[in-house]
């Protein structure tokens, strides 16, 4: 999530969160803190209603921190107006006077505008609260708010209001779970959006009676079409990718499709005449219009490829997308960090012949890059990138160099209780050396960089920068993530 301030929260004190003496943070209650915001997460892994993911993170900042109330808005389609979705603790309420904030009014509304978060642990003496006799009558201390934003674009907004000050082990982990819900519901959202087009299309009256080619032949009317094989219900899915191809196609002039129902997939092969430019503008030119079906096709498993004829005359297009059917092998989940990952992963799947699960089920198989997720499964196919350390109880190890065959035998394997990608005779080399376990394990203990400068007879800047290889190596943003990391991993007890 993009902030445009940077705050250090271990100085939050300092700047706006009176009441309570500056301190480091307690790397034992972060730990516990991470655990219950990743239970948060845990609710809506999976989910595709915005509403539902909001509840459920409103509800959980209540049960799980004690949070007097939190709120999410979502910034409505005009982008000017953010509407209250959840609220949980004190006010459940949707349709009050907060229930739909113009872009810019109130804190919430500057919040989204600017996006920049705002903290205080003195909310009645903030100028811009206009009710602070409701702040003290209320009891009301400790106000986040955070942006939920994805890139360069606006989200929606979460803000928690609690009784007591918010501790700074709190507000990290609250910006930690403000991105991964801001993912959530992004994804939730154009989930949505794209399902209502489905639904538009494949129900329109003048077209759901009609089979797939019949509508691809209404849309294409000046497009030659052929039939290739025995037609096959399809599902919503299926049926508006083909829809949407068709639509775009007959806006840059396709002069020839096949449809073709084949053993294992729907295709559609179509010809289109090429523009007076250079070659690899006709591509950019080709892909430009497919835009934004590229990322549903692989999502269903499909691929969609385009190429230029020899003379340069014509654009070739294949679209290629399996039957559900066909792909009914194991089950397993996938959650990465990254949404690239998790897209690059879910069409491997795909071709792999296997059925990407999001019901959260132990017993199912687990793929994944994230550490924190490595204890929700019984079986785990860890993601290796560049040279990580393997986390404890992993049973296999697959990279992005990895063939969908490959990622199928991972899976049966380690369904089947054993191996895959890993010598079971050797120990894995931990990435860590051993100076850098010491100080880790110190630092578990609770010791400051000038007390474990002395007990390890080093110097202190020595002692930082062994710490900054430990987060180089980890990839961890703060030395608590780099901690927790190691602490889950059994490096130091």
């Amino acid at each position: 999530m993009q902030i445009c301030v940077s705050i250090d929260l271990e100085s939050l004190v300092d700047i706006g969160m009176s009441g309570s003496s500056a301190r480091l943070l307690d790397p034992t209650r972060l730990l516990f803190d991470l655990q219950r915001g990743n239970e948060i997460a845990q609710r809506f892994s999976g989910c595709l209603e915005p509403e539902v993911i909001a509840r459920q993170v409103t509800d959980g900042l209540v049960e799980q921190f004690g949070c007097a109330f939190a709120r999410i808005w979502l910034l409505e389609p005009d982008q000017a107006i953010l509407k209250l979705v959840a609220s949980s603790g004190m006010y459940t309420r949707t349709n009050g006077s907060f229930a739909r904030v113009p872009m810019g009014a109130y804190k919430v509304g500057k919040i989204a505008q600017n996006r920049i978060s705002f903290l205080s642990n003195n909310l009645a003496n903030e100028p811009w609260v206009a009710d602070r006799d409701w702040a003290i009558a209320n009891n009301i201390r400790g106000f986040a708010g955070y942006p939920l934003v994805l890139q360069d674009r606006v989200v929606g907004v979460l803000a928690t209001f609690s009784h007591h000050a918010m501790a700074p082990e709190f507000l990290e982990v609250l910006q930690t779970l403000s991105t991964i819900v801001t993912i959530a519901l992004d994804t939730a959202l154009q989930y949505q959006q794209e399902k209502q087009t489905w639904h538009i299309k494949a129900y329109s009256p003048s077209l759901s009676h009609l089979a797939l080619s019949d509508q691809l032949a209404t849309i294409l009317s000046s497009t030659r079409l052929t039939l290739v094989g025995t037609e096959q219900p399809l599902t919503l899915s299926l049926t508006h990718v083909f829809l949407q191809a068709a639509e775009t196609l007959n806006i840059i002039g396709c002069a020839y499709c096949r449809l073709i129902y084949d053993t294992e997939a729907v295709v559609l092969e179509a010809i289109v005449p090429a523009p007076a430019i250079s070659f690899c503008e006709q591509i950019d030119w080709v892909q430009s219009a497919l835009g934004e079906l590229f990322f549903t096709v692989s999502c269903l498993g499909g691929v969609l490829q385009t190429q230029t004829g020899v003379d340069e005359r014509v654009i070739q297009i294949l679209l290629k997308i399996p039957y559900p059917c066909c792909a009914l092998g194991c089950r397993m989940h996938i959650r990465c960090t990254l949404p690239v990952l998790q897209l690059a992963f879910t069409h491997l799947s795909f071709l792999a012949g296997l059925t990407v699960c999001n019901t959260t089920n132990a017993d199912i198989p687990l793929l994944t890059d994230d550490i924190t997720q490595v204890q929700t499964a019984k079986q785990v196919l860890w993601i290796e990138q560049g040279r990580q350390a393997l986390p404890k109880g992993i049973k296999a190890k697959v990279d992005l160099s990895t063939s969908p065959k490959q990622l199928r035998e991972a899976v049966e394997a380690v369904v089947h209780g054993k191996l895959w990608g890993i010598e079971p005779d050797i120990q894995v080399q931990q990435l860590l050396s051993e100076r850098e376990i010491e100080i880790m394990t110190l630092l578990a203990q609770g010791l400051r960089d000038r007390d474990i400068s002395g007990s390890l007879k080093i110097s202190e800047s020595t002692v930082k920068f062994h710490i900054n290889n430990v987060l180089a190596k980890l990839k961890a943003r703060t030395r608590y993530q780099a901690l927790h990391q190691v602490i889950v991993n059994g490096w130091v007890q």
